[in-house]
């Protein structure tokens, strides 16, 4: 068994859930006298599909399942439920505002537990204090202080630098204005996605707060290298209705998911069809109003561009708006990949099945919690702080549906390896959860990796996406 290593630079959150499931790894190991590197269990190893690929633990129980509980010995054993009652509390403490241990959300780089030390008592008290107040009045959740902060970095730091950058054009200003936005742009994004899946990040009472939540995006998102809404109405009115299945244009199932032309065919297509894509979709699904929405949004947004162009404004143009542009469209891409490039080869219609989570730096601290991809699609409007709670109270259900949990990778890396094929190097990220998993060798565990990237024929997606589409609409809250 591969060792779990634990971040310190973690959310406090996930430190308590990746420990949680270390524990229960070395406590299934003592139990079973599993040998350190080994992973396999007197049990007998991997569930095997007919092609003798470990596959993704299935549900129903096994033959194994019925002799141990026959034998009236529980398979979850090494689990400790006041553990886990424990954590669990912990974690709900953190996000309670109630609670004397709550803890707002005011930095991505560091916790409000941290800053007491490091800032002098007088700023600590006289300045950051005050500030945490005036932000949770303003902010829609008492936790996202962190996002009124983002609000002001961004409208202090990239809107006047880009509108310098057209008052007076240099290229080293041009480059450095670039770079920066590239740094920002994944904080950003998964900034905007709290927005869209939650109707803002600000609260609603105050008409210019208000305003101001509904305005910015028109601002910010060509900055941060997005068209005027197609955010919203690729990922909340399209993908998370369709749930990466057959008629999402973000869909993996048609690939091959660790081969490099494959994904360069997936990636080309999002990034020089998806003005053309997206409102064809919706004409198909009878949704005209959208269709021409999002039609008008991206005509728009080009067409503004390359005005720009057009009348002497290039350089600016290329440095503010194009290399965001070209950046993001891959970027989007490249983390849908990784997200949904695991998918079981039995059940690929399964929230549990079809997407993954990981537990990493980059995704939860520094991208609000992104690597619950799985728990996000269980319940897109869940609050982003809340997806650590949600695992650990459902542990049970994401061993049973054989839901996949890695560590110390996020979904960059993630796409990287598969197109290398890295399959040992994946193995050793994984985080076991229920006795399936746990049951495996780092090489069974590979071999199921390598089986979760199979494509799909027409025939196979037929046979297994028979739910209807409403069934894994935007709005489903299956795990609640």
């Amino acid at each position: 068994m591969a060792t779990i290593t634990i971040s310190p630079e973690l959310p406090p959150n996930d430190v308590i859930l990746l420990r949680n499931l270390a524990d229960d790894v070395e406590r299934y190991q003592e139990q079973n006298a599993v040998p350190h590197g080994s992973g396999s269990s007197k049990s007998g190893g991997a569930a095997k599909s007919s092609d003798g690929i470990a596959k993704r633990a299935s549900s129903a129980p096994s033959q194994d399942d019925e002799d141990v509980a026959a034998n009236g010995i529980g398979s979850r054993e090494y689990i400790s439920t006041q553990r886990d009652d424990d954590d669990l509390s912990r974690m709900r403490a953190l996000n309670d505002p109630a609670s004397q241990d709550y803890e707002p959300t005011v930095f991505v780089s560091v916790d409000l537990r941290d800053l007491e030390a490091r800032l002098h008592p007088l700023i600590y008290k006289h300045v950051l204090l005050p500030y945490i107040k005036w932000a949770q009045g303003i902010a829609r959740h008492p936790s996202d202080v962190v996002m009124v902060t983002h609000l002001i970095l961004y409208f202090t730091t990239s809107v006047p630098s880009a509108l310098w950058l057209f008052h007076r054009f240099t290229w080293a200003h041009g480059l450095l204005h670039a770079a920066m936005q590239f740094y920002y742009m994944g904080t950003y994004t998964l900034m905007m996605h709290q927005h869209i899946h939650g109707g803002g990040v600000l609260r609603r009472k105050a008409r210019a707060v208000r305003l101001l939540d509904a305005l910015f995006p028109y601002v910010t998102d060509p900055l941060m290298g997005h068209t005027w809404n197609t955010y919203y109405y690729h990922h909340v009115k399209h993908h998370h209705v369709e749930g990466n299945g057959p008629d999402d244009l973000s869909s993996t199932i048609r690939f091959q998911r660790d081969s490099a032309w494959h994904f360069a065919q997936y990636v080309a297509r999002f990034y020089f069809f998806v003005w053309l894509d997206l409102p064809l979709y919706f004409l198909r699904k009878g949704r005209r109003a959208l269709a021409l929405k999002v039609f008008l949004s991206e005509v728009v947004s080009y067409s503004g561009l390359a005005a720009l162009f057009r009348f002497g404004a290039g350089r600016p143009a290329a440095c503010v708006f194009l290399a965001p542009l070209m950046l993001m469209r891959l970027g989007l891409m490249v983390g849908n990949w990784g997200q949904h490039a695991l998918v079981d080869p039995d059940e690929p219609d399964s929230d549990y099945r079809s997407s993954i989570t990981l537990i990493d730096v980059p995704s939860n601290r520094y991208c609000f919690n992104d690597g619950y991809h799985t728990s996000h699609h269980l319940h897109p409007r869940r609050h982003w702080r809340e997806h650590p709670a949600h695992l650990l109270a459902r542990k049970a259900a994401y061993g049973a549906e054989g839901a996949l949990v890695l560590h110390g990778i996020d979904y960059l890396e993630l796409t990287a390896r598969l197109l290398l094929h890295h399959y040992d190097y994946l193995a050793a990220r994984v985080v076991p959860v229920g006795k399936r998993q746990l049951d495996m060798s780092l090489e069974q565990r590979a071999d199921w990796l390598r089986a979760c990237t199979r494509r799909f024929d027409e025939r196979e997606i037929g046979e297994k996406f028979r739910k209807p589409a409403a069934a894994a609409s935007a709005g489903g809250e299956k795990d609640e």
